[in-house]
């Protein structure tokens, strides 16, 4: 029996292997190893692919959060809003600039911050708004502006999960003042290890931000400020460089296995399928259905070889490190709602119509 992998990244990389080990090969050849040609080649290259200004690479994409919003400002007492549903980054680096996380609900189709309960968790202390493009799919970026507008609110799209997303054409990460990226081994352009970037319009906030992260100067020895030590390394922007070019084509292809499976899947009344907003091009980081019986169809998957995952098994409001804020499913039900049936199926650019056909057919028979 085949098994169906959740993600393929040793075959996403064989065909580039000769090109990433020359590149690593050149990184060591010139002892290249923090910053250097490959990093303000990557910084240069993501400029160009995302029509953002400047890129300000760094570790990672837990750590670009941190550093917008430390160049943002937030600090204690302030408040910063954030989705119910999300990977923990999202929310975590607000308590580390010192302000509080506030959370509010996502759209019960798209599973994407929803504007009226954004509004409604604005108060005095809010100084900004996280959009999370979840999944892969631009969250409404129009309405987030227009409320954060209306309120005098910096917004800062965590763009991890949705390099090439587009509303109406635009590309996300060019609403708000600035877009976190991640490029950890399994996003839809990923690294060998972490990595991470922002963009921005913004020069000054660009230059804040790129000092924030070396150590407070862009200079060496030059500490124009208290920073933290968050550079991309060479070997790693190596690596990105060789992948970039390929964005474009995998991104079609992962929209491409999106469309076999909805084409596919439309009236199997087990499973509620993704929604897409008419605007949106999603880029499918990942595929999730929901289910009240999700275990059961996980476990019947398994036994056909077809692995799945569940993104993520309890949503932010209701983690431990939250029991503080007492929240309650009624406060979220969107996000509660999710959290209990939500299940990931395989996606990855590599993926065959067979093996979606599999699928297909494993999720019908059941």
């Amino acid at each position: 029996m085949e098994t169906i992998p959740f993600n393929d990244l040793n075959q996403h990389h064989e065909p580039l292997r000769d090109e990433i080990n020359i590149a690593i090969q050149s990184v060591i050849d010139a002892s290249a190893y923090i910053r250097g040609p490959h990093v303000d080649q990557f910084e240069a290259a993501f400029c160009e692919l995302t029509g953002r200004d400047h890129t300000v690479s760094c570790s990672d994409g837990t750590t670009a959060l941190y550093i917008a919003m430390r160049a943002l400002g937030a600090g204690p007492g302030d408040e910063v809003i954030v989705p119910g549903m999300s990977w923990i980054s999202t929310s975590e680096t607000v308590s580390q600039t010192g302000a509080t996380v506030k959370f509010c609900d996502i759209k019960a189709d798209t599973h994407v911050i929803d504007p009226a309960s954004l509004e409604q968790a604005i108060t005095p202390r809010t100084v900004g708004i996280i959009p999370v493009h979840l999944y892969g799919h631009p969250a409404p970026m129009r309405q987030i502006m227009k409320i954060a507008e209306n309120h005098g609110l910096w917004v800062l799209e965590d763009t991890a999960q949705a390099h090439l997303a587009k509303i109406d054409g635009r590309m996300v990460g060019s609403f708000g003042s600035a877009a976190t990226y991640s490029f950890y081994p399994g996003k839809n352009l990923g690294a060998m290890g972490d990595a991470g970037a922002i963009t921005t319009d913004d020069p000054e906030l660009a230059r804040k931000m790129a000092m924030f992260a070396r150590h407070g100067g862009l200079k060496k020895g030059d500490h124009q400020i208290e920073g933290i030590n968050s550079r991309l390394d060479g070997m790693q922007a190596a690596i990105l460089n060789v992948k970039l070019p390929h964005l474009p084509r995998w991104t079609k292809l992962r929209q491409q296995a999106a469309a076999r499976y909805l084409d596919n899947l439309n009236g199997v009344n087990s499973v509620k399928l993704p929604a897409v907003s008419t605007d949106c091009e999603p880029v499918w980081h990942l595929f999730v259905v929901k289910t009240k019986n999700r275990d059961d169809l996980a476990a019947h998957l398994r036994d056909r070889g077809i692995q799945t995952i569940i993104n993520y098994p309890r949503a932010l409001p209701f983690l431990p490190c939250y029991s503080g804020q007492n929240n309650t499913p009624e406060d979220f039900p969107n996000s509660y709602e999710l959290q209990n049936t939500c299940l990931s199926l395989p996606i990855f650019p590599e993926i065959t119509d067979a093996q979606i056909a599999t699928v297909v057919d494993a999720l019908k028979s059941w």
